[in-house]
């Protein structure tokens, strides 16, 4: 690893804090020792920030309006707001050793504190024809037959990782064209499955019996023939992603981004893309109405002639 690529080690107390707060600090760092090394480091890091700041005034002094303004500080440095939570979860770990200890605070000063709203990134979707060049695997190699049948189904149904891999044989449909599967909370919900991903799956069960264990329940299965992990599903797709040439890294969790905001560009029906997914609240869902909204955007930039004269005009 080079220089220009390692973490910045963790500031000592010492030197960007005060007498008092370097001994106080000290004291928590003894506190920590119990803590995994990392999240040790992280947190001796992060208050050593908050002993800058505060610079000759006493941590235990600082009231709850000054620990709000280090953080509107902080974040008009260009930190974001899940870097100043995880600094604040740091802060509240000293003030509560401070409170346990008795040592001159009769109040915890973060406590009601929050830290400014990262910016929600949009999940990254495939187009439809990548998805469609992802999952067109040829060949009758008894893996790559698995693996279409996944990526068939992770697209057509918008399944998570963990239904893929807990999906047993019996939980598919064929005659209703759908799945049943466990989701978060152990909830069971039906999803429709495609006709391609039906094809796909069927293909599979045939070159599966000469792989799976017996007794095995599993709808996807490993060379030694007990059910596929979460981590080689990640694997799998991952790796045709590259072999079918998409140029980007490819996740399970992508191709259920691609199926909820195809069928949302194609439907508009916002409710049934949540009971498709299995989200518990329809602002879950709503993420992909901005997916949606971006791609109906650069239409109208491309294609709107008002758009274009803004454009020209240089927005006049």
């Amino acid at each position: 690893m080079d220089r220009a690529s390692r973490p910045a080690a963790a500031p000592r107390p010492e030197a960007v804090a005060s007498a008092e707060n370097a001994r106080l600090l000290a004291r928590f760092d003894e506190h920590l020792a119990a803590r995994p090394a990392r999240t040790r480091e992280a947190y001796r890091r992060d208050v050593a920030v908050l002993a800058a700041l505060a610079g000759e005034r006493p941590l235990t002094a600082l009231a709850r309006a000054e620990l709000a303004r280090h953080l509107a500080t902080l974040h008009g440095r260009g930190l974001s707001g899940r870097s100043l939570a995880r600094m604040l979860s740091a802060w509240r770990c000293l003030y509560r050793f401070v409170l346990d200890r008795g040592r001159g605070l009769d109040a915890d000063p973060t406590a009601g504190l929050k830290p400014p709203k990262s910016a929600r990134r949009l999940p990254s979707a495939l187009s439809p024809d990548e998805a469609s060049r992802l999952v067109e695997i040829a060949g009758d190699d008894p893996l790559a037959m698995r693996d279409r049948a996944i990526l068939e189904l992770a697209y057509s149904s918008g399944l998570r990782l963990s239904e893929l891999a807990s999906l047993d044989v019996a939980r598919v449909d064929f005659a209703g064209g759908e799945a049943r599967v466990i989701g978060k909370g152990a909830k069971e919900r039906v999803v429709p499955v495609g006709r391609a991903a039906l094809d796909a799956i069927r293909t599979w069960l045939a070159a599966r019996a000469a792989i799976a264990r017996p007794g095995e329940t599993a709808m996807f299965v490993g060379r030694g023939g007990g059910r596929l992990s979460t981590r080689s599903i990640e694997q799998r797709v991952a790796a045709w992603a590259v072999k079918q040439g998409l140029g980007r890294h490819v996740h399970p969790h992508m191709l259920r981004h691609s199926f909820a905001s195809h069928v949302l560009q194609s439907s508009g029906d916002l409710r049934a893309v949540q009971e498709m997914l299995g989200h518990a609240s329809i602002a879950s869902t709503q993420v992909y109405t901005h997916l949606d909204f971006q791609a109906l955007a650069k239409v109208y930039d491309a294609a709107h002639p008002r758009a274009k004269k803004r454009s020209a005009d240089g927005g006049k």
